[in-house]
């Protein structure tokens, strides 16, 4: 089976699933597999040659909803009904397509993350996370970095040099009027 086929299943009168790329008969669950699994499939009914996938997934979203913890509440499922004929529908349809794909990739994209966070050393996970936190700080406290102790030294340079042109420890007029209070 190439890259580019779609797997068949057939399903017969007696409500039996067929699938024909393993030549054994599955279950709804089995189909439901598939799906995770990113398996492309179409269902066809077995004497009319009718497309039944959708009737399928249907199926399966009906059992996962009477089953465990139901996605669809009683009003969005009532607004979805309301949405069926309207002038509305196609952009309804595209805008949950769309939903849905955007809601697939972040999760995609958040256990990818997990993934590079758990499996790289926590350690320097954390010591990267410390330093970025630590230059946030100092970036919004305007506390000098690495470079502030550059600008430091260069700041007593100046006061050497400008000591040493006003000739070290000598009193200048100014500063002798400052110590006498005039």
């Amino acid at each position: 089976m190439g890259m580019t086929d779609v797997r068949i299943i057939k399903k017969y009168p007696n409500r039996r699933l067929y699938d024909t790329a393993i030549s054994s008969y599955i279950t709804l669950a089995d189909v439901k597999r598939l799906v995770i699994d990113g398996v492309d499939f179409q269902v066809i009914d077995a004497k009319s040659k009718d497309d039944l996938t959708r009737t399928i997934l249907l199926q399966i979203i009906s059992e996962e909803e009477e089953g465990g913890e139901p996605i669809f509440s009683s009003e969005l499922l009532a607004q979805i009904i309301r949405s069926y004929g309207g002038n509305m529908q196609n952009l309804l349809t595209s805008y949950l397509e769309k939903s849905m794909d955007m809601w697939s990739e972040q999760q995609r994209a958040f256990r990818e993350r997990t993934r590079e966070f758990i499996d790289g050393n926590p350690m320097t996970m954390l010591t990267q996370i410390a330093e970025r936190n630590l230059a946030m700080w100092r970036a919004m406290s305007g506390v000098a970095g690495e470079e502030g102790k550059g600008a430091d030294a260069s700041s007593q340079r100046s006061a050497a040099n400008t000591e040493e042109q006003t000739g070290g420890d000598k009193p200048t007029p100014d500063s002798r009027r400052q110590a006498s209070g005039k």
